[in-house]
């Protein structure tokens, strides 16, 4: 249901706001029109409970001009500003947890009709390091959230564990590669599959964030994405799309296995939590999965 929200949300302010429209311009002037010729008929004032019923709207207009404005906001806010998106799933651990809500910016990439997501005034382009909400390449009703690693022209080597950038040579001038650093900040802070994870500070660009790395796993670059000319570990990015990862780097299904994300499929770039719940459920408790057991209040904030 939330990959078709927008086109809802679209199609019923549209709806209320014709009715809203033709109230104004048509159906109010009908029922002035009424009343006069009541007045008329009756040569004069009618009683003021008379006139209160030939002017009342009926009910079903009246609903509709009192959420169309309320609609018409919300469409506006959630099309062009801001829009809250939930966290799924660990691929981004530690930076989003399971259970943060995030606002998106809408208008970082370009002002996007809400149906078809076509730019309609371009504000912006994604930068290294920025952690974007995208419609997923390979089926587009899915909404996923990465970081952004590549841009256009880059090559992207991702080989033991290790990030290595060649940036896009410009009129002749090739920078140097980029050897992504990091620093090991803490040990077993995270488990996943019973493995402890190492927690690190990593340096992308002039963006500094934390990643998790399970030591215990090894890479396996026979199932990553196979772009023709190039070595399996590495990836060159193409004009107008970009390459992305998630934080939790052995645990995230990103471009190293699907390819790289359009422009077109952006959605906006995150950059605050504003609320974040916990699902701490005990194997007894009585309680669904999906209630949450406490909130994170020291998560609220903006996002790194």
């Amino acid at each position: 249901m939330a990959a078709y929200f927008s086109t809802v949300l679209v199609i019923v302010t549209l709806l209320t706001g014709i009715v809203w429209a033709l109230d104004r311009w048509v159906f109010r002037k009908q029922r002035q029109a009424k009343l006069r010729i009541a007045q008329d008929s009756a040569q004069g004032e009618l009683p003021e409970e008379v006139r209160d019923e030939i002017l009342k709207e009926p009910g079903w207009i009246e609903n509709c001009k009192s959420v169309f404005p309320v609609i018409l906001v919300v469409l506006l806010l959630r099309s062009f500003l801001y829009e809250p998106f939930q966290i799924p799933s660990g691929s981004m651990k530690p930076t989003l947890l399971v259970g943060d809500f995030i606002l998106v910016e809408k208008f970082a990439y370009g002002l996007k009709d809400p149906i078809f997501n076509d730019t309609l005034i371009p504000t912006g382009k994604p930068k290294r390091g920025d952690i974007v909400v995208f419609k997923y390449p390979r089926n587009t009703k899915l909404d996923y959230i990465k970081r952004v690693v590549g841009l256009p022209g880059d090559t992207v080597i991702y080989k033991d564990k290790q990030l290595t950038i060649i940036p896009k040579c410009n009129q002749d001038k090739c920078p140097a590669p980029i050897k992504v650093t990091r620093k090991l900040i803490a040990k077993g802070q995270f488990h996943e599959l019973g493995y402890p994870l190492n927690t690190y500070r990593e340096q992308l660009g002039k963006v500094s964030h934390l990643i998790l790395i399970n030591p215990y796993l090894r890479d396996n670059p026979s199932t990553y994405f196979q772009q023709s000319g190039t070595p399996s570990t590495e990836f060159i990015v193409p004009n107008g799309e970009y390459f992305v990862m998630g934080d939790n780097r052995d645990n995230s299904d990103d471009s190293r296995y699907w390819g790289f994300v359009p422009s077109h499929n952006l959605v906006g770039r995150a950059v605050a939590i504003w609320i974040s719940f916990e699902f701490n459920h005990s194997a007894n408790s009585w309680l669904p999965s999906w209630i949450p057991t406490g909130v994170r209040f020291n998560r609220i904030g903006a996002i790194h």
